[in-house]
């Protein structure tokens, strides 16, 4: 079984699933340092969006151990991805 790439799959009113890997640094403000992770994701969620499906992003920050931290929040990387995208991402 062949395993087929985002640009071989009709993507039009689908939801997409895309693991990304946003472990990212932040300072002491919780402000990304180094959003070199987030812009290398940007040609795929942009390519999902431009094809008419909705993007579904997973990733984790630190390392919890299980345990739900806000230290850990995502909240920086998607304010990030925002900008990035001109667009608003939750």
């Amino acid at each position: 079984m062949s395993i087929r790439t985002v640009d071989q799959i009709e993507l039009k009113g689908k939801r997409v699933f895309i693991r990304v890997d946003f472990n990212v640094p932040l300072n002491e403000r919780k402000e990304v340092t180094d959003d070199t992770r987030i812009v290398l994701s940007l040609p795929t969620i942009r390519f999902v969006v431009e094809a008419g499906g909705k993007v579904i992003l997973a990733s984790h920050l630190g390392r919890p151990k299980g345990k739900k931290d806000p230290k850990f929040s995502l909240a920086s990387v998607s304010e990030r991805l925002s900008q990035l995208l001109g667009q608003k991402v939750a």
